[in-house]
């Protein structure tokens, strides 16, 4: 264990595993439809083996969680998302696709890192409880005991997910990347956390109408990316895509302080049924 300065507290040793959490990285292909006419039948079919292989995510070799899906639109073919606590882990994934013997023929379009935090504006159980009697609940009535222990009960659950989380049982997926805004006005790094509080609060209000619909993963990427915050949502059903960012674009929080970069929507698959779907290798 390194230490500071005297009377500080102990820092960690040097490391590039997260204290808590893991790493995040959304990575984005298309195929060089020309260079994939000058492989020979034999050589797509081990080439589509190798690639199955590499995306796999049972494989000992894979990080903690791997998705793979089909992009829809011009923006890329398939797309990856893969999380570990080490971010060679997952770096070694699109290393080894691009050493692959189809990763001539495999072209990066985007990449995103980022890794996954519990947000500041997660209320405490005390915040929790100071809210509900602002709504109208009377201290230490059973109302107010019970919405407080179900709370209580769900944080660590809720928080292990954001750090650790699985990935839902939805076909749809949608990323993009956002910052808040630093204009004249509309500094949201310049608001009191009480004003910021507030307005996320709301914000999370909204997304709570789609439980059941809508997952969703905030990962922090102020430091990491160009971006300052991934959004990645799964849903039950595209439109519920469509419908959860237009209901949450009302919000003071996103219409008055949010920038949102690209959009890629794309769909849950293997890597088989991705190849096949591409007409790669041996597909139909």
């Amino acid at each position: 264990m390194s230490h500071g300065r005297p009377g500080s507290a102990p820092l960690p040793d040097p490391s590039i595993i997260p204290t808590e959490g893991w790493h995040c990285s959304h990575f984005y292909y298309t195929f060089d439809r020309a260079l994939l006419t000058g492989y020979s039948p034999e050589e797509l079919a081990a080439g589509s083996k190798e690639l199955i292989d590499i995306l796999n995510p049972e494989s000992e070799a894979s990080p903690k969680r791997l998705q793979v899906s089909i992009v829809s639109g011009h923006k890329a073919d398939f797309a990856l998302m893969l999380m570990d606590p080490d971010p060679l882990v997952i770096d070694s994934v699109h290393q080894r696709l691009m050493a692959s013997s189809l990763g001539a023929a495999l072209q990066p379009t985007y990449s995103f890192v980022s890794v996954t935090e519990i947000s500041e504006y997660v209320p405490s159980i005390e915040q929790y409880a100071e809210r509900l009697i602002r709504e109208g609940e009377e201290k230490d009535s059973p109302s107010y005991e019970a919405k407080v222990n179900a709370y209580a009960k769900r944080l660590p659950m809720m928080n292990n997910q954001r750090l650790t989380p699985d990935f839902p049982p939805y076909p749809a997926t949608c990323f993009y990347p956002m910052n808040k805004k630093r204009k004249v006005g509309e500094n949201w790094f310049l608001l009191p956390f009480s004003a910021r509080n507030a307005l996320m609060a709301e914000h999370a209000q909204s997304g709570m109408q789609f439980a059941g619909k809508v997952s969703q993963l905030i990962t922090v990427s102020v430091g990491l990316d160009d971006w300052e915050w991934g959004v990645t949502l799964w849903a039950r059903n595209p439109e519920y895509l469509k419908d959860i960012v237009y209901k949450m674009r009302f919000d003071e929080a996103s219409a008055r302080y949010a920038e949102f970069g690209p959009f890629y929507t794309s769909y849950i698959s293997t890597a088989e049924e991705m190849l096949k779907h591409c007409r790669i290798g041996n597909a139909d």
